[in-house]
């Protein structure tokens, strides 16, 4: 638990001072350097782990269960499915339970269980598309109402993406604080990381609703003239920072579903499937940024351009936000509806997967054995015949 909050704190700390700096370079020095300074410090990254790597320490070899094999489970579960459906009609407890061996499939148990255990995960991942469609809004829709808005501060041009950081710094203050409150939540027989998720959703719903609010401000003030990058746009005089709020929801509710998306992902499947799950969880993520532009084009298409216009102070970008809103409404009650399956699931998946493997059944069969033959060993009572 710890681990993954103080890393995605770490990660989002490096990222403020990226925001800060290098986009002022890329911005107000030369546009060039700025792609160079991210291109050296990989480089000196990958140098300095090259390095050290017989300094490294890595885990002895485990019974991992690969991509492959789970999507075979899957697939194998759904042949003998529609095989018994068909022919034998003989029902068994989960529909994956099919490509067990004993049930005819060719995978054992263990296999079969920790593809369960996945599968119990992607409704959550499915949530978190449109949830990270909103996210995805700070490079897109967030900059273009920041960029048509005043950036100057006391005499001094902020780059575009500084505004990133204002998301940034309540994050870096909640991550500690919900550390603890989260390792409450999660010790607790009855709450798990659910409720900090959907309370999440909601503050990134929140946030959306703040920009359509915010850009309808930001067209009643007069437009100026500003340069960005020697070229001359004429924005609002609004400041920037009336654009706060939205950033600030969307930064509280970073803090609140990331890390306990990640977690959840690590937790609730066996040892061996891990690293599928987090994968998995990227891949989502990762959906959330293609569906976000689905959506873009879509709205653009559907409305001639006028939600997404040439001129952004004649537009109705407002109304874009108002409709991603009203789908991450809807995301966030139809997550809350299955948010109870995640709060019990991690006793579950330790005293009933886990406890089911074959495999550990052996284990423990044989430290029994170990333990009665010592009993015997020490027993003055029984005469040898009897311990025979």
């Amino acid at each position: 638990m710890s681990v993954c909050s103080r890393f995605h704190w770490l990660v989002n700390l490096n990222s403020a001072v990226v925001f800060v700096s290098i986009s002022y370079i890329q911005q107000s020095v030369a546009r060039n350097l700025g792609f160079l300074i991210p291109f050296v410090s990989g480089l000196m990254a990958m140098i300095t782990i090259h390095m050290v790597r017989g300094e490294m320490i890595y885990k002895p070899k485990r019974c991992n269960i690969s991509l492959l094999t789970t999507f075979g489970v899957i697939l194998s579960a759904l042949k003998m499915r529609c095989v018994r459906q068909r022919y034998l009609g003989t029902a068994v407890p989960s529909w994956l339970d099919h490509a067990k061996e004993h049930h005819g499939g060719h995978y054992s148990e263990t296999q079969v269980e920790g593809t369960k255990s996945l599968a119990r995960l992607f409704p959550l991942f499915t949530f978190q598309i449109l949830y990270r469609t909103c996210i995805m809004q700070i490079p897109s829709g967030y900059y273009l109402q920041t960029m048509n808005s005043n950036l100057h501060f006391g005499g001094f041009l902020l780059p575009v993406a500084a505004m990133n950081v204002i998301s940034i710094v309540p994050l870096l203050i909640l991550v500690p604080i919900l550390e603890c409150i989260n390792s409450w939540l999660f010790s607790s027989k009855d709450t798990g990381h659910s409720p900090t998720i959907y309370i999440g959703h909601l503050s990134a719903a929140l946030s959306v609703v703040a920009a359509g609010f915010s850009e309808m401000h930001r067209k009643r003030f007069p437009q100026v003239e500003q340069t960005l990058s020697e070229e001359l746009f004429l924005v609002s005089s609004m400041p920037c920072f009336h654009l706060a709020p939205q950033y600030i929801l969307l930064g509280v509710a970073e803090a609140l579903v990331t890390p306990s998306c990640s977690l959840l992902s690590f937790w609730l499947v066996p040892a061996g499937m891990r690293g599928i799950s987090m994968h998995f969880l990227a891949l989502f993520n990762g959906a959330g940024c293609f569906v976000g532009a689905l959506i873009v084009q879509t709205a653009h298409a559907g409305t001639q351009g006028s939600w997404f216009p040439h001129l952004l102070h004649e537009g109705k970008l407002e109304r874009f936000f108002f409709f991603l809103a009203s789908l991450m409404m809807v995301n966030t009650l139809g997550f809350w509806a299955i948010a109870h399956r995640y709060n019990n699931l991690h006793e579950d998946c330790t005293n009933g997967i886990r406890g089911s493997f074959p495999g550990e059944k052996l284990l423990k069969h044989e430290k029994a054995i170990k333990h009665y033959s010592s009993v015997l060993e020490r027993s003055p009572i029984l005469s040898p015949v009897e311990k025979t």
